[in-house]
């Protein structure tokens, strides 16, 4: 069987309390009235029991309580010594302070009784007002301590469930922390990838083809297409690099491309496709009803109008590419087909970045989004993107 180990402030504790006792006990400081053990001695009895007592206070609790109260018995039948009553004190409020939770809310309650219980009895004993002061003195030596023990422990209670929010709430705030960079990363890579992408595609065919067609007009034409996307990329990348530099807030905030810019960029990838057979043909209706479309919807449109376009740069055989958009209702949808097959000529490289673009920006609105092969009227297959984006700003309550 292993003893308990009494913490080292339970030890200086009980050594106070003891050598306090031995100094009243050596100035014969006690009640000087008849008792069953009259001796002199028989005082240090109760004094060295509840100093043990005192060193269990803590590892120990409840039996400490049961020696003590034993020990508090006992003294009142010696002289008497106040450093007991003091340590017994002390030990009912540790009985509350570190016992079990089950036993600490028992403990106040006990005491109470107790008390009520020895005032009624001396009461009906002695049948004069010194039962009530004795009855005093028992609550105070008994329940005010367990009272102020439990007052103590539920406020170190409350103080410790508030450490626990805290530390959940720091943890939450991390966690959403870590989703938003998260997303913000995302987004970042989205525009990054849509604003560079077409450039870059552009850039790859025609060096390939100047590398390829040894023709002085070609490759002349091809350098300076090669220029042009070169000094329109370096813009958006300066651009987006600014805007993630700039941390002031100062600064307008730039305009998102908007479906009124179709046109140009349709124009845009006939001049690119055009060596390589590609033909570009648009049909907007979405502008029809006349009712605005939300900021994002337009942003997604276009950014996927955008990336079908590279997409077509870059893997369409010789034919039409049509882009076409409709307004419905409670809807916009967005379809672009292009020529499945071989092509003669340069192709650039690509890693199906963009489909996972086209894809998050439908799903953070809600829509619906598909990208394949679907079968043409005369036989063959055309690759198809095809999204439907809300034409409505959703509420959180929708």
């Amino acid at each position: 069987m292993r003893l308990p180990r009494p913490h080292h402030h339970d030890l200086l504790i009980a050594f106070i309390g003891l050598a306090g006792g031995l100094v009243l006990w050596s100035f014969g400081l006690y009640v000087d009235r008849e008792h069953v053990f009259g001796q002199r001695w028989a005082t240090l009895i109760p004094l060295a029991v509840m100093a043990a007592t005192e060193a269990l206070r803590r590892t120990t609790p409840r039996t400490a309580l049961i020696v003590a109260t034993l020990a508090i018995i006992g003294d009142q039948f010696t002289n008497g010594n106040l450093a007991t009553v003091l340590m017994f004190t002390d030990v009912v409020y540790a009985s509350v302070v570190y016992t079990t939770p089950a036993a600490a809310k028992r403990i106040p309650y006990v005491t109470a009784l107790v008390t009520v219980a020895l005032t009624v009895t001396l009461l009906i004993w002695w049948q004069n007002a010194v039962a009530l002061l004795v009855g005093v003195l028992a609550g105070m030596v008994s329940f005010l301590p367990a009272l102020t023990g439990a007052i103590v422990r539920n406020h170190r209670e409350a103080a410790e469930s508030a450490r626990l929010r805290a530390e959940q709430t720091a943890l939450l705030a991390e966690m959403d922390r870590a989703q938003a960079v998260g997303a913000e990363r995302a987004r970042m890579a989205r525009e990054l990838h849509d604003m560079v992408a077409n450039h870059l595609s552009a850039i790859a065919i025609h060096s390939t083809a100047a590398l390829s067609i040894d023709d002085a007009a070609t490759t002349r034409q091809a350098l300076t297409v090669i220029r042009e996307n070169s000094v329109e990329g370096l813009a958006e990348m300066r651009r987006l690099i600014g805007l993630l530099r700039d941390s002031s807030g100062d600064a307008e905030p730039a305009a998102a491309p908007t479906l009124a810019g179709l046109e140009a960029l349709v124009a845009q990838a006939r001049t690119h496709g055009g060596s390589s057979g590609l033909e570009f043909t648009l049909e907007d209706r979405h502008g029809e009803d006349g009712a605005p479309l939300p900021a994002p919807v337009e942003l997604a449109a276009y950014r996927i109008v955008q990336e079908s376009l590279t997409n077509a740069l870059k893997h369409a055989a010789p034919g039409v590419v049509g882009v076409f958009l409709a307004r419905e209702a409670r809807s916009l949808t967005v379809r672009v087909t292009s020529p499945v097959g071989d092509r003669p000529g340069p192709r650039a490289p690509g890693s199906g970045a963009g489909l996972v673009g086209m894809r998050e920006r439908v799903a953070l609105l809600g829509g619906e989004f598909e990208a394949g092969p679907v079968p043409d009227g005369d036989g063959s297959k055309r690759w198809q993107v095809r999204a439907v984006l809300p034409a409505e700003e959703r509420t959180p309550e929708s």
